[in-house]
């Protein structure tokens, strides 16, 4: 998730940071008639040419210290730099553009994500476990200033002082250190529940999201709430921990994509201890979260469904519970499950909550067909009688075919040991009918045909203008197959249902980022 903090064209997503792209598209469709383009590692170099209208920005700076030893494995020589960890705790620099960037393009794009994927002589397993790493491209007259920085988290502080892993990743539990190999406490145990369940030992390791506060504050965040993080934009130094004044922290998780406004911040916050969610709303300026409504789960679970991203619409917010859910057990385990902290449990049911921002009323609750899902992409009231009252809302998401294998091909071995192989697990925009008559049931259906973008879909956007309203386009990575990680950009129409699709050999992009261009009349045009 990024951010884009601007002065002029307001440029207001975590995942690799070794391959950033911004896309700007103009209203004749085409995804590839204006692009910047930015390959990094940004502490090892830039590269930059113009290839068929694509746009490159290019730095080359020292050549990086060599890798320890233990990185110089057979996998590891083989693997793309994408899932490699960054070599400087901070750099910055201004990058050479070949073509041409929007004039009116002045601001600037943060993002954050993994960036640091090993501690001392320790490797991480994940993708998500790595140390954040906060990501800036400053656009400024044409010209184009980058930078990184490790975020300066505890747990990152604790890692570095110790050598060690000190905190609770995504599949990382810190080894006990052992002052006594004789002496085995019996009340260990006991006392690792209680570090749990006090949010003691969870990371505030913020490398899920950027956002920007409706007062101009920037933050980074993760799943936990201790991993608020305040940063300056300008600089990318911590500032410190976002201090919430409102006695909802002992809840321990949130979305990890909350849905901010210029006046407002609307978050989930799950209960693991009565499974449900609890909607909450922070406006701008404050540090206090109001508790607009709870949902509770129906599928009577031990544990509420992983919620990652919600949506909202003009007047509701759209509350989904998964079949794959927290598992208290598997939190509580020393080495990780084929899940992590997750179990897959269809047999439990799916379903999707409606709530009303005003009132706090769930206003539907229905079963929908099992699904998986990171990314919520949009979601919209439809009047289906004309008579300009709501009869059902649609909820796109990035959906993995109910197919939880995703997250174990987001393993770091599996990334780098196989490139080149087609092991990514099909995607699709999966498209909620939820009706708001009191039915039971929902519908779940793809709405474009998953191969026009190479069964891949996911790191998505839209132009943030059409936020919980009707729209059209969707700009997110697919994937020109054999692969192992979405390695395109697709730009999806979904009302006549194309794709328009810019690979390139050996090049993973992340989430494009839409920025409307001033005066626009179009819905793509930026």
């Amino acid at each position: 998730m990024a951010s884009l903090i601007t002065t002029k064209a307001m440029m207001s997503h975590h995942h690799v940071l070794s391959s950033t792209r911004i896309t700007t598209h103009y209203s004749d469709n085409s995804i590839g008639e204006q692009q910047l383009k930015t390959k990094f590692q940004l502490p090892h170099r830039l590269f930059a040419r113009r290839i068929f209208g694509v746009t490159r920005a290019v730095i080359n700076s020292p050549a990086p210290s060599p890798l320890p030893e233990k990185e110089k494995l057979e996998g590891e020589r083989r693997c793309h730099v994408a899932w490699t960890s960054v070599q400087q705790e901070k750099w910055e620099g201004e990058l050479t553009v070949q073509g041409k960037i929007p004039t009116w393009l002045n601001g600037t794009y943060l993002r954050n994500g993994p960036g640091l994927w090993n501690i001392g002589d320790h490797d991480f397993r994940h993708l998500f476990d790595g140390y954040s790493t906060l990501v800036k491209l400053q656009f400024d007259g044409g010209r184009i200033f980058a930078g990184h920085r490790l975020l300066e988290s505890d747990a990152y502080k604790a890692a570095k002082k110790h050598n060690r892993l000190c905190y609770r990743e995504f599949s990382e539990t810190p080894k006990p250190v052992i002052i006594n190999r004789n002496f085995k406490n019996p009340f260990s145990g006991i006392g690792e529940i209680v570090r749990l369940f006090s949010g003691e030992s969870l990371t505030d390791n913020a490398n899920t999201g950027v956002i920007k506060l409706g007062d101009g504050r920037v933050m980074c965040l993760t799943e936990t709430q201790k991993g608020s993080i305040l940063v300056d934009h300008e600089t990318l130094e911590t500032i410190g921990k976002f201090e919430y004044e409102d006695g909802l922290s002992d809840h321990m998780i949130q979305s990890a994509h909350p849905i901010v406004t210029e006046t407002e911040m609307w978050t989930l916050i799950p209960d693991l201890v009565k499974p449900g969610y609890r909607v909450v709303r922070m406006e701008a300026g404050s540090n206090k979260r109001e508790v607009v409504g709870r949902v509770r789960c129906r599928s009577g679970s031990w544990g509420p469904g992983w919620v990652h991203s919600f949506a909202v619409t003009e007047n509701y917010v759209v509350i989904p519970e998964m079949p794959l859910r927290y598992s208290v057990k598997n939190l509580l385990r020393a080495e990780p499950t084929p899940l992590y902290k997750f179990e897959w449990c269809p047999q439990d049911g799916a379903f999707l909550h409606v709530m009303s921002k005003l009132t706090g009323e769930v206003v539907a609750s229905v079963e929908v067909p099992a699904y998986v899902t990171f990314h919520f992409i949009n979601a919209y009231e439809e009047d289906e009688n004309g008579d300009g009252k709501a009869t059902v809302i649609i909820a796109d998401c990035c959906e993995h075919n109910a197919d939880t294998r995703i997250l174990d091909m987001l393993r770091l071995h599996t990334l780098r040991s196989s490139h080149g192989h087609d092991v990514l697990p099909d995607a699709r925009i999966g498209r909620f009918r939820i009706p708001l008559d009191g039915s039971k049931y929902g519908k779940l259906e793809t709405a474009v045909e998953a191969e026009k973008h190479g069964r891949a879909m996911d790191m998505c956007s839209i132009n943030p203008l059409y936020l919980g309203q009707k729209y059209r386009y969707v700009y997110a990575c697919g994937a020109k197959r054999p692969c192992n990680f979405p390695n395109a950009l697709s730009k999806v129409d979904i009302l006549e249902k194309k794709v328009k699709n810019w690979h390139e050999h050996g090049i993973i992009p992340s989430e494009p980022f839409f920025v409307p261009r001033p005066g626009a009349t179009h819905e793509d045009d930026g």
